[in-house]
């Protein structure tokens, strides 16, 4: 069974629907990605997802359980985690204390996870001791994912992970992705850099005003020429 199935989402804000239907699946080995045009309703999927908005019609299951509109506290403990594009680490503490805060639910495995956290992203122990808002873009978004990797997720969300970041940090972080999968985590991202995104990714959606418009292996859709025409530039 898949680890992650979302069956015909319908959710919004405010009572006014976002998602008209749209259809996810990833298996635990894959990593999935999200892209369209601003508006189509990407980062709106990813916190229907986490249960930070009410879904109004469809089914979101993990590991076949129905997850939908439960508090994102009990999905953390069923095994999911989610790290926000914006404000998504704690500027005035130090690095290692950003990551320790996401261990509350396994203090037994502090250390041990620490010792994981710092062999993916090597640049943060040496920074261990740093505040975290004194870090460059790329090293906050590495904080940010190591602490929510520090829950020991099978799932881990990643709303725009490489947003605002240099080429080298994108390259970089899109590497950290792929070492994580491969380390068993399954990974679901939405990304406005389309084509390095879809390169490394199992699954690709292509969501266009809040509906499925392609689905397909990450490859596929790169040779698609009517997805490469209207949502990668040409």
């Amino acid at each position: 069974m898949p680890l992650l199935e979302a069956c015909g989402v319908h959710g919004g804000y405010g009572g006014m629907n976002i998602l008209h239907g749209v259809d996810i699946s990833i298996e635990a080995n894959e990593v999935g990605v999200i892209i369209g045009p601003n508006g189509a309703g990407k980062s709106t999927m990813l916190k229907a997802i986490f249960g930070l908005l009410q879904v109004t019609e469809g089914e979101i299951r993990l590991r076949g359980a129905p997850i939908h509109n439960q508090p994102p506290n009990r999905l953390v403990k069923l095994g999911m985690g989610f790290v926000p594009q914006e404000h998504n680490v704690f500027p005035s503490l130090s690095v290692q204390e950003n990551l320790e805060m996401g261990a509350y639910l396994k203090p037994g495995s502090i250390k041990h996870n620490l010792g994981n956290i710092y062999e993916f992203f090597p640049p943060l122990k040496d920074k261990r001791r740093q505040p975290a808002g004194e870090l460059s873009g790329g090293q906050r978004q590495m904080v940010a994912m190591g602490r929510a990797l520090m829950a020991e997720p099978q799932l881990l969300l990643l709303d725009e992970p490489t947003a605002g970041l240099s080429p080298k940090y994108m390259n970089e972080i899109f590497e950290r992705v792929k070492e994580i999968n491969s380390a068993g985590v399954g990974i679901l991202m939405v990304e406005q850099n389309a084509k390095q995104a879809l390169a490394i990714a199992d699954k690709g959606f292509v969501l266009a005003a809040g509906q499925n418009r392609f689905t397909d292996t990450g490859q596929a859709l790169l040779a698609d020429p009517d997805v490469a025409r209207s949502f990668l530039g040409g």
